[in-house]
């Protein structure tokens, strides 16, 4: 799977003209960093000697921001203030290449602005600028207008970035759903509040695990219960899935095919602020690149893991994803080398449970060439998963001579193991691999058309349990023999 991430990431995010419409709260986040040494004599507070001060775009505008760093075209839609806060909050939209043409600055409310005060990586304290009076006629009429004529647009996917500030009030955001559903557009929701009913025909919603507690009116430790009526929500609204993010748990998906969990990726946790604006953009720019949904999941799911390791809020980077991804995909392919029988029989076992067709081909594989991959590969297609039987160095002089092999067994595994085609690949020292393919029990065995079915070691024992023996054409010309040969001449 990380191998079809990292693709998507690489050679779709940015090289089209796709693009993404936010709808929502627009905020300042601003930080004042410092050092906390001693108390106050003025009062039990601690004294942060003030170091430095950033200024960056929050809520609805991070969603965005995260967008951008994905290398997505957006553009954004909200309310501003006029004042200072919104010009610094416009300037940095701007900087960030986000379309600011569909945002009111508004007379009649200042610009949300959340100042946090941090000791080291401690927040100290958060100090917020807001007018909690409802919008005025003239503020619902001028956001209705920019929804409308940012749709006329066509974008390729809505996110509805809601932190209960007014912007999304039930009306707006049943007039975006009926035109997005008129022009076939999905729409993605970061919800808050009880009442969820604004939301209804919703394509999904990323709500974390509090959020979706309050909204189930179900005890937030009561996780089984939680998720059974959040279930039940998602069928109520109308959605097509339902994604509850659980910090350091992880993310649990509810579709019409049921649940299922993705454990967080985190490595270390500095500030959980933030985690959810990149979450919804980068599920949202997967899904609008027809990345399935479970896959699209697990990506934001990785991107959340990596912000949550910065302080402050801090949007995703392309650069970041793809190293992160990359990464990944060289661990998940250094632990397809199982150690043990154990482990690969653990493996074969969680792969039945899925319905998944074993396959079993073993080999030496020594200077692995075109005819050895074109091999694995037609091998690969006779099933789901295919387990490769590796010889030992030592079975490998037994079968080769003293000279062979070239390249050291772990060696051997770990090239093998960066194949696509290949699921598994255990070491085995005897000189056959029968007992290997008695544990594993594959329902195909796969071997080059130079044996006879007859020749196959282990079978007439796969064809006992119901399983079959494949021929699979070797290409012409190509062998290790014949590459030692050349390099000796």
């Amino acid at each position: 799977m990380r191998e079809s991430l990292l693709n998507t990431v690489q050679h779709h995010f940015g090289t089209d003209d796709l693009w993404i419409l936010v709808i929502g709260d627009l905020m300042l986040d601003r930080y004042l960093f410092g050092e906390v040494q001693r108390i106050s004599p003025e009062a039990p507070v601690p004294v942060v000697l003030l170091k430095s001060q950033d200024e960056r775009a929050g809520g609805a505008a991070n969603v965005a921001a995260n967008l951008v760093g994905l290398n997505i075209k957006t553009r954004i839609v909200g309310t501003v203030g006029d004042d200072h806060e919104a010009a610094t909050l416009l300037d940095l939209m701007n900087a960030a290449n986000i379309d600011i043409r569909h945002i009111y600055r508004s007379p009649h409310r200042p610009t949300i602005t959340k100042t946090r005060i941090l000791g080291g990586h401690q927040q100290m304290m958060r100090l917020d600028q807001e007018d909690a009076s409802s919008f005025t006629p003239e503020e619902y009429a001028a956001l209705h207008s920019a929804a409308a004529a940012a749709l006329n647009d066509k974008p390729a996917a809505i996110i509805l970035s809601d932190y209960a500030k007014g912007v999304l009030s039930e009306e707006l955001c049943q007039a975006i759903m009926q035109q997005a559903h008129s022009a076939n557009i999905p729409v993605l929701v970061d919800p808050k509040g009880r009442d969820y009913s604004k939301y209804r025909g919703a394509t999904g919603l990323t709500p974390n695990k509090r959020e979706t507690a309050e909204a189930c009116n179900i005890a937030i430790s009561h996780t089984t219960e939680l998720l059974h009526a959040a279930d039940t929500l998602r069928q109520q609204l109308g959605l097509d899935f339902l994604a509850v993010t659980r910090g350091e748990e992880g993310i649990t998906v509810l579709d019409k095919h049921g649940s299922a969990h993705l454990a967080a990726t985190a490595r270390q946790v500095y500030d959980v602020s933030g985690a959810g604006d990149t979450v919804i953009a980068t599920l949202t720019a997967a899904l609008s690149h027809h990345l399935p949904l479970h896959e699209a999941i697990e990506l934001a799911n990785i991107a959340a893991g990596i912000v949550v390791g910065k302080v402050g809020t801090v949007p995703i980077s392309k650069t970041d994803l793809e190293t992160e991804l990359h990464s990944q995909q060289t661990a998940a392919q250094a632990d397809k080398v199982c150690a043990s029988l154990q482990t690969l029989l653990s493996r074969v076992q969680s792969w039945r449970n899925q319905g998944d067709r074993i396959v079993f081909t073993n080999g030496c594989f020594d200077l692995l060439h075109a005819g050895h991959v074109t091999y694995l590969e037609a091998a690969r297609k006779t099933g789901d998963r295919l387990v490769l039987g590796l010889n030992t160095d030592r079975s490998v002089s037994a079968l080769k001579g003293p000279t062979r092999p070239v390249i050291h067994e772990q060696d051997r595994a770990r090239v093998l193991a960066a194949l696509e085609s290949v699921d598994a690949v255990i070491l085995f020292d005897e000189d056959t691999p029968m007992t290997l393919i008695k544990a594993v029990r594959p329902d195909v065995i796969v071997k080059g058309s130079d044996y006879t079915e007859d020749q196959v070691v282990g079978g007439t024992e796969v064809k006992s349990w119901g399983g079959e023996v494949a021929l699979i054409d070797v290409v012409p010309g190509r062998s290790t023999s014949n590459i030692i040969r050349k390099l000796g001449a």
